[in-house]
């Protein structure tokens, strides 16, 4: 049961757990009045039984003087009725045997006793007994001591129908009542689930939408609670559409890089070179690395969605800094680090590696003397923007003027093909970072050669 019930939908479950609630508080307030009620029925019918009991106390007989015909004088017309359901009857306790007078409607009956005479003098006592014919009777009865007078025992009774019926009239008036409140609160609720939900389905619709290429997000102005989780929709979608066209420009890329190869093969084996193993081992290496650079790609980009994973930069740079010290020994390079303490990379140890070793690597091919790196955590631009850190690798090498900067990243082109290198470390860098969100600029350096600024998310 549990199963059906939370496979429901969003509104089901709203509605029936207000339903279920609305009828429940209902009804336990319904019990709750109809209670009070019926004590409040029992105390005013006592009232009323109280007002005959007090009028029979009045006539009691008072030294010896006994009222008409021997009986209390009569206090209401339904008292002298037979059997018409309202009784009284007063007995002497201290006469033996008691001396008993009754009304007319008890016709030769008696009256039961509600409890054993209370020592309590005074005290009036209600409750039900059975009276004549076996009905039940709502009685009052109090115990009067007279002193020499003597100690009467005075008691008043009236079916209990009367106040059953009163209690039938309220609860029935007590139930429509409520069932009408159930119904307009099921009402309500239904209608203020449906308005309340609305955005969900709005957004629901703008998902088929999509779905059925009748739009590219998700529109329209949502509350400021389901609003994120529209923002996030359409984030998903646009990131789902970059994958598929990186994918696709990516496929078309490396089909455009392996083409040329794949003609020089094919050329050297028409002309039946005798260079051919040399061409074929000479193209092969470059449609390998163009193959190792698309894959690197692919992995870094499914690295760099998965979630929860930080890497401290301070001993990656450091590591790399001892590194490239000890490459470049020969050559005299300095190489220094200033870098903020606590700085973390959101993403994965190796792509970290990867992006500050090759700037590294290029700024030691192009250094004279010295190749520096400082790291920060820049500023957050807004409340809810991610923070990033920088990264700034100089060298006081020669530079690059503005127009070689774009053309130095991209992929495969060498500037000057006297250095080691495939031409692939800059673009590697620049699209690993894009991967990551983050960018790759090229600039003049203080040092007079060139500064590689490299921004990335940071923790």
């Amino acid at each position: 049961m549990a199963v059906r019930f939370g496979a429901r939908s969003i509104a089901a479950r709203l509605f029936l757990s207000a339903a279920f609630w609305s009828t429940l508080i209902l009804a336990l307030a319904g019990l709750g009045l109809s209670a009070l009620n019926a004590r409040w029925t029992e105390a005013n019918f006592d009232d009323e039984l109280g007002v005959y009991l007090k009028a029979l106390v009045a006539n009691l007989p008072v030294s010896g003087e006994e009222t008409k015909g021997g009986a209390p004088a009569a206090i209401a017309p339904q008292f002298e009725l037979a059997f018409s359901g309202w009784y009284w009857q007063t007995t002497r306790l201290d006469a033996n045997p008691p001396d008993i007078k009754a009304s007319k409607s008890l016709f030769a009956t008696q009256l039961p006793h509600l409890v054993a005479v209370s020592p309590d003098h005074g005290e009036i006592l209600s409750g039900y007994v059975i009276g004549p014919g076996g009905h039940e009777l709502r009685m009052v009865e109090r115990e009067i001591d007279a002193g020499e007078e003597g100690r009467y025992l005075v008691q008043v009774a009236a079916n209990a129908d009367v106040i059953q019926a009163q209690e039938r009239s309220f609860e029935w008036a007590l139930a429509g009542t409520f069932l009408t409140l159930a119904l307009a609160l099921i009402g309500s609720t239904a209608l203020a689930v449906r308005y309340g939900l609305r955005p969900l389905r709005v957004l629901r619709e703008g998902v088929a939408a999509i779905r059925r290429g009748e739009a590219q997000h998700v529109d329209g102005e949502f509350p400021q609670d389901v609003a994120p989780l529209a923002a996030e929709v359409n984030q998903l979608i646009d990131s789902n559409r970059e994958i598929v066209e990186r994918a696709r420009t990516q496929v078309g890329n490396l089909a455009h890089a392996l083409k040329t190869p794949l003609s020089v093969l094919i050329n050297e084996a028409d002309l039946k070179s005798p260079n051919l193993a040399e061409k074929v081992r000479e193209q092969t290496e470059v449609m390998r690395r163009q193959v190792t650079f698309y894959l690197d790609r692919a992995r870094a980009a499914a690295r760099a969605r998965t979630a929860g994973r930080a890497t401290e930069v301070k001993p990656v740079v450091e590591g790399l800094v001892r590194a490239f010290e000890k490459l470049h020994a020969e050559r005299g390079l300095a190489f220094s680090a200033n870098l903020q303490d606590g700085l973390k990379f959101r993403g994965e140890a190796q792509d970290l590696t990867d992006l500050i070793g090759n700037l590294l690597d290029n700024a030691g091919k192009w250094a004279r003397e010295t190749v520096t790196i400082r790291a920060r955590r820049a500023p957050p631009p807004g409340k809810d923007a991610p923070a990033f850190l920088i990264a700034e690798i100089d060298d006081d090498g020669p530079g690059l003027d503005r127009a070689a900067r774009a053309e130095a990243l991209e992929r495969g082109k060498k500037l000057d093909e006297s250095r080691p290198g495939s031409g692939l470390g800059l673009s590697i860098v620049a699209e690993l970072a894009s991967v990551y969100g983050g960018s790759l600029q090229l600039d003049d350096s203080p040092l007079g050669g060139l500064r590689a600024i490299l921004r990335l998310p940071c923790v």
